[in-house]
């Protein structure tokens, strides 16, 4: 495996990762540095780095990004996002692996890609819904601004640092587990 190949998959996977937090703006941030020829892309994916995509991309963005800081709207987003956090988070995978084979490369990017954008999602709309519950929903721009931040933090990494970004991913990944051991039910039948 080359080291373009392994950088293609921290890429992936933390684009990926970001996906679960804002499906578009890793995608956007894809599109961007496909555009400005900093990462080359798969050539079936190259329509990513056009200015069409670029702009399309980029208002799709902004209109997450401002949708999430709606209550309830935030919620009924989460219910769209969670299965397009799947698709998305694999076609980032799948854009990015280069030097592959198409069965280890669909492989990766379904288990790799589509898991972790999934994993994150469910996590972060699971955040939002007990922000809403507990907060009626005052809380949850704030869980908006995180999960944006984080978005932009890991997609940024990805794309100039992507061994920094895998990291980021493995820490992001270990915080969910952590959560949910401490608030899934204990068996108390010994």
């Amino acid at each position: 495996m080359t080291t373009e190949t392994i950088l293609s998959i921290f890429l992936g996977i933390g684009l990926a990762a970001s996906v679960g937090f804002r499906v578009f703006l890793p995608l956007f941030a894809l599109s961007l540095a496909s555009y400005f020829n900093f990462w080359e892309l798969n050539a079936s994916w190259q329509w990513i780095g056009s200015l069409v995509a670029v702009l399309t991309l980029g208002v799709a963005t902004l209109v997450e990004i401002f949708a999430y800081f709606i209550p309830w709207v935030d919620n009924l987003l989460d219910t769209v996002a969670v299965p397009l956090a799947a698709v998305a988070g694999t076609a980032v995978m799948v854009s990015t692996v280069a030097n592959l084979d198409p069965v280890v490369t669909w492989s990766l990017a379904i288990i790799a890609g589509g898991g972790t954008a999934t994993a994150i999602k469910g996590a972060s709309a699971t955040s939002r819904l007990a922000s809403t519950t507990t907060t009626g929903g005052l809380a949850n721009p704030i869980v908006s601004t995180i999960e944006t931040g984080t978005a932009v933090v890991v997609s940024v990494a990805s794309i100039f640092a992507p061994i920094l970004a895998g990291v980021l991913v493995v820490i992001i990944l270990s915080f969910i587990f952590w959560i949910y051991r401490k608030i899934r039910p204990r068996n108390t039948n010994n």
